[in-house]
């Protein structure tokens, strides 16, 4: 896919519009199955990945549904479109900002924050392992934890650009959705990054709690990434069984 200079979209929102033309056009009817992952990524000269989260966009704009096994269907009745460009973050993304934001923030930190935050901290992990057993959706604790940490550096400014990082990944409907695939698949937050964290912040060590934040999100974005790939992976293998299927009763006339 080529872009010009004056086109500022991301790459997924592209390939998003330009499959909506599509259909609309008549060219994917309703009721019809798009063409696969890798074809579209092809098509589109994409990552798969990229795919991926076009794929949820278009469902969050009501154009398309996957079903389970599958694959990806144009809507019988499409409803009406919501789109919310402003908002329109993904999950990849934020995460990447908050990887930058948040290793630095937890590096001053370490350097300001009084005992009873750090008690405080302690705290709140225990309340993540209870909302981690409940699989309790939103992450509560784990913002909690996060938020206290920017509190600790003293720097108003970055307390409000972590919660609003944080603000985001419910406001944005694409962030919103990826984020729920992944805890279907079984992601929840990391109870022993949080850990090294925080013994990186009893140390009172900079460069350790920088480099222990940038890990833990670092691995956030890889279970991100595991988790959309099994959604894909999972499609590929009904695909293939459905195929194999076909070709035996092809095969016994």
């Amino acid at each position: 896919m080529t872009t010009s200079t004056a086109e500022t979209k991301k790459l997924y929102q592209q390939v998003a519009n330009a499959i909506a033309d599509a259909i609309r056009d008549g060219t994917h009817k309703p009721g019809q199955r798009l063409p696969s992952e890798r074809d579209l990524a092809e098509d589109f000269k994409v990552s798969r990945p990229t795919v991926r989260e076009a794929m949820i966009a278009l469902e969050i704009r009501g154009l398309v549904e996957a079903r389970h096994g599958s694959g990806v269907y144009v809507t019988d009745a499409p409803r009406p479109e919501t789109p919310a460009p402003e908002l329109d973050i993904g999950a990849f993304e934020l995460t990447e900002a908050r990887r930058l934001i948040e290793g630095e923030v937890a590096a001053l930190a370490a350097a300001t924050i009084t005992d009873q935050e750090l008690a405080e901290l302690t705290e709140i992990m225990d309340e993540m392992v209870v909302e981690n057993d409940a699989n309790v959706k939103g992450e509560r604790a784990d913002r909690r934890f996060h938020v206290t940490i920017a509190r600790a550096s003293r720097n108003s400014a970055l307390v409000t650009v972590v919660e609003n990082l944080w603000d985001l990944r419910y406001k944005s409907p694409l962030c919103r959705a990826m984020l729920e695939r992944a805890r279907q698949v079984g992601v929840r937050p990391r109870i022993d990054d949080h850990q090294e964290i925080l013994l990186a912040l009893k140390a009172r060590d900079p460069a350790g709690a920088r480099n222990a934040m940038r890990e833990h999100l670092g691995r956030v974005i890889d279970n991100l990434l595991t988790a959309t790939e099994i959604d894909a992976l999972e499609r590929a293998r009904s695909e293939v069984a459905a195929r194999r299927t076909e070709l035996a009763r092809r095969s016994a006339i």
